[in-house]
């Protein structure tokens, strides 16, 4: 389903750290802590998530059906009992993707203005 889709339009366009948290989960299952790491690695540490936006995100993901928590915990000699488990569901990922391709063509627009190299050319950083 693409970004035309009505029912995806009303979601868009994502906040950055809301589009952030579905690409974490978009690989899979991640407690809060683990999801705040995939951000701050994914964005070599440009982004860092706090536990106040973070949790405020999940509760409304959950609320939205773009997430669920997990009912089947790890075993408990190997986590933390108090993790909550978090992963994408059907819905989350079509938003997920609508956003990418919405950001896509974005990207596409730019490198078409020359704002950013055509793919094939080098960009070095810091050079105008």
């Amino acid at each position: 389903m693409s970004m035309d889709s009505p029912d995806l339009k009303r979601f868009l366009p994502l906040t950055p750290a809301a589009f952030n948290v579905l690409l974490a989960l978009a690989d899979g299952e991640k407690h809060g802590y683990a999801i705040m790491q995939a951000i701050a690695l994914r964005t070599a540490g440009q982004v860092r998530m706090g536990p106040g936006t973070l949790y405020g995100l999940i509760k409304r993901m959950l609320g939205d059906a773009w997430i669920e928590e997990l009912e089947e915990r790890p075993d408990p000699a190997l986590d933390d009992e108090r993790r909550r488990y978090y992963r994408l569901t059907a819905l989350g990922q079509r938003v997920a993707v609508a956003e990418a391709e919405r950001l896509a063509i974005l990207v596409a627009a730019a490198r078409q203005q020359g704002l950013l190299p055509t793919k094939g050319q080098a960009m070095l950083l810091g050079s105008p």
